[in-house]
């Protein structure tokens, strides 16, 4: 079993942490990451989830509008996540 990647609690406040799948509810847990989390967090999504699955989450998401869609995109590739 995979660790859970560490992401502020505040971005998934209605849920309890202690039972929540990480796995099941990528969908949330990506999308809220993207609109509201640091740069850490994106790091332990990207290595959690994979940039393939969040790309995917990206372009169906209803949740997020087109500007942070194309943010998120362009980020997600940048040289800046991928730095040290």
């Amino acid at each position: 079993m995979r660790t859970q990647p560490n992401i502020n609690g505040r971005l998934l406040w209605e849920y309890n942490l202690d039972t929540f799948n990480y796995d099941k509810s990528y969908k949330i847990v990506i999308e809220r990451v993207l609109q509201l989390g640091t740069i850490e967090e994106w790091k332990a999504i990207l290595n959690y989830y994979g940039e393939q699955k969040i790309l995917e989450t990206i372009h169906w998401s209803a949740q997020l509008r087109p500007h942070e869609k194309e943010f998120s995109m362009l980020f997600l590739k940048s040289d800046f996540l991928h730095a040290a």
